[in-house]
């Protein structure tokens, strides 16, 4: 028998036998330390100079029944441009899109933000997070409804 053919085979059984790169078994808050907390702080505080924070309830309730939208929007299509929170301006950083984390693990995230972090009801649901991700808002569209627009 062919060698090769042995070493495809055991790559095969290892690979199958691997944990996947899935988060299915991670919380909000686990991946938000994860992939959202290098930029935006622990538990979402901010970096000055860096990242807006993201613990900031009166922006989420001046959002109201958007806020889920909003967030949802700016993890599926990221976030450029001058924006403003608590009084400190950031200007010309940008977030990159998250696309890739899957619409499970930004709508775990965003609940952890929005509800554990702001307090509110509700996160946006997978469906809104997939319908972020096949039509991202603008970045303009993004900044417009963050200022109530």
């Amino acid at each position: 028998m062919n060698k090769p053919h042995y070493r495809a085979a055991a790559a095969a059984l290892l690979l199958s036998v691997l944990p996947s790169a899935s988060y299915a078994e991670e919380t909000g808050e686990a991946m938000f330390a994860s992939i959202c907390a290098a930029c935006h702080g622990d538990k979402g505080v901010g970096i000055e100079g860096l990242a807006p924070p993201l613990v900031d309830p009166a922006l989420w309730q001046t959002l109201g029944d958007k806020a889920p939208l909003y967030i949802a929007g700016v993890m599926a299509g990221g976030m450029s441009g001058k924006i403003t929170a608590n009084g400190i301006d950031y200007i010309g950083l940008v977030m990159p899109t998250q696309a890739e984390h899957g619409a499970d693990a930004l709508a775990a995230i965003a609940a952890y933000v929005l509800k554990d972090l702001n307090g509110l009801a509700a996160g946006p649901s997978t469906a809104t997070v997939e319908a972020a991700l096949k039509t991202p808002p603008t970045h303009k569209e993004l900044r417009a409804t963050r200022k109530g627009e």
